[in-house]
């Protein structure tokens, strides 16, 4: 609760500052200048709002109304002021609030994704897990399959189910390598039935992957699709 609390602090203080920077010029200007303009240190508190309002506010999916309301509540305390509603009668309803907003936005991802999720088990070649997930081997590979507790080599490219990437070695030009029992259990399963040069598509069910929590630029409640190249076993 304390570190959830404390995130959400942190959020406001950063937007507690583009709301000072706001009224500290005019708009014309404001809207004129260019990124080059900003100093490193605004850069900075610039990313760090932009990283706290997509971890700590965006799960709690506000309207324009209520994040105004949000910035009314920021306003009225960051400079020594009192606020208007009680933090410690209110303070402690707010896990509670993003546990409701995140289970909604949960459903309604997961409702989105089953179109998705049935034409993947519908594409030549993909085969339904019982756990849920949809494995379609790409590029057929000659070397062995790994087991769960080996460390393996991989390239990954993971994408939503609308095309946007959340997460890529490819576009790092850098493979990874991890125990496979360590990660998701769609990842665990699904490289279990690879062969070492291989590569395979893998859509994971969000109840195999990162569940109704979502993370970091994973809605709750998504569907991820990834491709996967088995590179190699640790040791073989």
């Amino acid at each position: 609760m304390r570190k959830t609390l404390t995130a959400l602090l942190l959020a406001s203080v950063a937007l507690a500052w583009g709301c000072d920077k706001k009224d500290a010029a005019p708009v014309e200007e404001e809207a004129e200048a260019p990124a080059a303009a900003l100093s490193e240190d605004d850069k900075t508190i610039f990313a760090l709002g932009a990283m706290l309002g997509q971890r700590a506010v965006q799960p709690l999916r506000l309207t324009e109304a209520e994040l105004e309301v949000l910035q009314k509540g920021i306003a009225s305390t960051a400079r020594g002021g009192e606020p208007e509603f009680s933090v410690e009668e209110y303070g402690p309803k707010f896990e509670a609030l993003m546990k409701a907003r995140a289970a909604a936005g949960a459903a309604e991802e997961k409702e989105k994704s089953q179109a998705f999720l049935s034409g993947a088990e519908g594409e030549e070649g993909a085969v339904t897990m019982e756990s849920g997930l949809v494995y379609r081997t790409i590029q057929a590979g000659q070397g062995e399959s790994p087991a769960a507790s080996d460390v393996v080599k991989v390239h990954y490219h993971g994408t939503l189910t609308d095309g946007t990437v959340f997460d890529s070695s490819r576009e790092r030009g850098e493979p990874v390598e991890f125990p496979l029992n360590q990660v998701i259990p769609c990842w665990t399963e699904g490289v279990q039935k690879m062969k070492v040069g291989e590569t395979a598509q893998l859509v994971c069910p969000s109840d195999i992957a990162y569940g109704d929590g979502g993370r970091p630029g994973i809605p709750p409640g998504a569907t991820l699709v990834f491709e996967v190249e088995l590179i190699g076993i640790q040791g073989q």
